[in-house]
């Protein structure tokens, strides 16, 4: 029980590493996990061995390179992954914006790719992380075709915008219109002054449509003013042409 003990706790090491922005000492982080610093201190010091952490030049600990090669394993191991990722990168090439690859794993809609434009901004969230269900247009396409088991109750529907849907009712209309015109977006509802549209990637078993399921999304990223100059419905018919594209890469069809 003890190694298993040892264990978790370097995994909540890992976790707070990832979690905060700036390095940080020994002491900052053994107070914000309520862990001695003598214990916080080989925890580091073995985490450094493997390279999952590094120090900086004044000794505070940040993620480190190891990290992003198990990532990078995990994900090279992801087929949906492989499939979009010169789809990700050629529309955000010709685009100029943000393109990212969602899907749900254990519960949550998780970032699995981005490809990035040309474009001054670099829009925001990072490979791995969770993004809200109520407040994104992927959130909004996994509500609208039952393709997970998140479960939304009125508690999760934080307000981050003033644009933000929090009420049942306005929510539940919104996912309608969504499966009836195959896409979703969201303007300002997550982060001010940011646009998404999104389109699901649909496959099948063996062919047969009747199975068909949604694997992921695509979802393009640009700021308000950008996504409005680009059009939402010729973004929305970009989106929905490129998801087609990796499902047709992932059934195994034409390239």
């Amino acid at each position: 029980m003890e190694s298993l003990s040892t264990v978790e706790k370097a995994i909540d090491v890992l976790f707070h590493r990832h979690g905060e922005s700036e390095a940080q000492g020994v002491t900052s982080i053994g107070r914000s996990l309520s862990l001695p610093k003598s214990s916080t201190h080989r925890l580091l010091a073995a985490l450094s061995r493997r390279g999952l952490v590094e120090q900086d030049e004044l000794g505070r600990y940040r993620p480190g390179i190891g990290l992003v090669a198990l990532g990078l394993g995990a994900l090279d191991r992801e087929p949906v992954v492989a499939a979009a990722r010169p789809v990700l990168q050629s529309q955000a090439d010709e685009v100029g914006e943000t393109v990212f690859l969602v899907a749900a794993r254990a519960g949550r809609l998780i970032v699995l790719d981005k490809a990035e434009g040309s474009a001054f901004l670099r829009a925001s969230p990072r490979v791995g992380s969770s993004v809200p269900v109520h407040a994104t247009a992927v959130g909004k396409l996994y509500l609208a075709f039952g393709a997970c088991d998140i479960e939304l109750d009125d508690g999760d529907l934080e307000q981050f915008c003033e644009g933000t849907l929090t009420d049942r009712g306005l929510l539940e209309r919104e996912v309608e219109r969504v499966a009836a015109q195959g896409y979703a977006s969201n303007s300002d509802e997550w982060i001010g002054g940011l646009s998404v549209v999104a389109a699901p990637i649909c496959v099948s078993f063996g062919g047969a449509q009747s199975a068909r399921h949604m694997e992921a999304a695509l979802a393009f990223a640009a700021t308000t003013v950008r996504m409005e100059a680009l059009g939402r419905e010729q973004v929305a018919r970009r989106a929905m042409d490129a998801a087609a594209v990796i499902a047709a890469r992932l059934e195994g069809g034409p390239r």
